[in-house]
């Protein structure tokens, strides 16, 4: 296939998937219109823009001076599903695509050549989409990680199973330094990076669900000062509330894209 995985994570930096890998390091949204989605996520999560670096259907979402997510206006273009998708950093992104094969997952796109690395979009068992990367990661990783997704979820059939199929593929648990550590806590997978929780995967409600809508999937969490004014903001600028609480809002984008805000005090 030729088409591209979404916005790349790589910038200018220091910080390879050498040295921290197996752990989430970027985030996308493939989208149908650009400005809708801009003008969006700049009402609900504040989100400042620049240009990206693939072209003019892609931006890169700023925190600041920040490069937080990126936004890839190509759904419509390529015949791709609008959704966020999560990327893994991974010291080679060939031999990560072929450990997904052989374990029964698919291989969308890629790898293919985005200096200055090299990215696919790849499919679990089950058929959750995610990205892997290789290569320098954004300027500041550190500083990404603070001002980025408060972590991501996955919502699958087999937790201990998909687990398993993740941690073959992305290294986690190994003696490697910068590995992904592997907790099970609260009835939850808990991923951890330096001590921080990067990601969760559940099992239960998803079982066997025909929805498409809750079929398995990664949620991507972002962190925010005030869960309501966040959720106000997105039905007035034309997206909707699908489950909102005091602490969490699932949200869905005028696109159709579902994310999830989680109140910054209980991190």
């Amino acid at each position: 296939m030729n088409r591209r995985p979404t916005s790349a994570p790589g910038t200018r930096g220091s910080v390879s998937t050498h040295s921290v890998f197996g752990a989430p390091c970027w985030v996308s949204l493939t989208s149908r219109d650009l400005d809708a989605t801009q003008g969006f996520y700049e009402a609900v999560l504040g989100w400042e823009w620049r240009r990206g670096v693939l072209g003019d259907h892609f931006r890169t979402a700023l925190v600041g001076s920040v490069p937080v997510a990126g936004v890839a206006a190509v759904a419509s273009m390529w015949q791709m599903a609008v959704a966020w998708t999560p990327y893994f950093a991974v010291p080679s992104a060939d031999d990560a695509a072929s450990r997904t094969r052989e374990r029964g997952g698919t291989v969308a796109v890629g790898p293919i050549s985005l200096p200055p690395g090299r990215a696919a979009l790849l499919a679990d068992r089950d058929g959750a989409t995610f990205g892997i990367w290789e290569g320098e990661l954004i300027g500041n990783w550190e500083a990404w990680r603070q001002d980025a997704p408060a972590f991501i979820r996955l919502h699958t059939r087999d937790a201990f199973d998909s687990a398993i199929f993740y941690g073959e593929i992305l290294d986690w648990a190994t003696d490697r330094p910068g590995c992904v550590e592997v907790h099970y806590e609260r009835g939850e997978v808990v991923l951890r990076s330096r001590g921080d929780v990067v990601a969760r995967i559940e099992s239960g409600a998803l079982e066997a669900a025909p929805d498409p809508t809750i079929r398995p999937h990664w949620q991507v969490h972002f962190a925010v000062a005030d869960v309501t004014a966040c959720a106000r903001a997105a039905e007035k600028h034309g997206g909707s509330v699908l489950i909102e609480t005091a602490h969490e809002a699932v949200l869905r984008d005028p696109d159709g894209a579902q994310f999830t805000v989680t109140s910054s005090r209980g991190r």
